[in-house]
């Protein structure tokens, strides 16, 4: 048999990045955007999109690509994404590339100085690497309303209960003394109201009597971390969207 041809590689590498829209919802918005990713030559390799029927409000994402790498080809697409969408919609174009993830240990101690300078110097050391996400695992000090401002969107935090129930310290405690049948854990964004922030991920698992406060902890801190590796990549991978007091997350 002949040879088949061997198709030519190409040293031109595809753009490959998420769409994200958030808009009041209206007739034809689907429509709208899929027109100009064609336009631009986007091809779509998966989509979502969800309305909140009560909230009159729609969100959108998907994972397109396209030949070329210049920056200013996803600024005209976010511009006239932006130009079709309805006024207050949010058009963001992410990249899909594997986010660094990783920084040298640095010890802040906080004893003996006030939370003033131990939340400057932890801003410090946080700001030399301009992060787009900080987890707060077993952080496990109050933040100042100013410091959370400071990151807003940014903060995530384990709890290790199932939010809204057993807010703040000894969560375990809590739910041994309340008598629960199951125990979870939840990762949320870090707002000033303490642990009230939108939740990402939650998990259970089942308790009973035979269990004691210490004996739910050590059972719950598997769940703790499965939540949060899985709140972690999802905030990474541009699925989670924040509305209001609440998420759409796109699995």
């Amino acid at each position: 048999m002949p040879e088949q041809p061997v198709a030519e590689p190409t040293d031109e590498p595809s753009l490959r990045e998420v769409v994200l829209v958030d808009c009041p919802d209206e007739v034809g918005l689907i429509h709208r955007i899929t027109g100009v990713l064609a336009a631009h030559q986007f091809n779509i390799e998966s989509n979502q999109e969800f309305v909140d029927v009560a909230a009159g409000h729609f969100f959108f994402r998907a994972e397109v690509t396209a030949a070329g790498t210049a920056a200013e080809a996803v600024e005209r697409l976010q511009a006239d994404l932006a130009a079709v969408l309805p006024a207050g919609a949010t058009v963001r174009v992410a990249s899909r590339e594997r986010q660094p993830i990783g920084v040298p240990f640095t010890h802040l101690p906080h004893d003996g100085v006030s939370r003033d300078t131990h939340e400057q110097q932890l801003a410090a050391a946080i700001d030399q690497y301009a992060p787009a996400v900080i987890v707060l695992a077993r952080y496990m000090r109050i933040l100042s309303a100013g410091f959370v401002d400071r990151y807003a969107g940014r903060l995530v935090n384990i709890h290790h209960s199932f939010l809204p129930a057993f807010v703040g310290a000894s969560p375990y405690r809590q739910a041994f003394e309340r008598g629960v049948k199951v125990i979870g854990a939840t990762a949320h964004f870090v707002t000033a109201e303490l642990d009230a922030g939108p939740i990402i991920a939650q998990d259970v698992i089942p308790v009973d009597h035979r269990f004691s406060a210490d004996r739910m902890a050590q059972a719950g801190r598997d769940v703790e971390k499965l939540v949060l590796a899985r709140a972690v990549r999802l905030v990474l991978e541009d699925r989670v969207f924040v509305h209001g007091d609440r998420t759409v997350v796109f699995g």
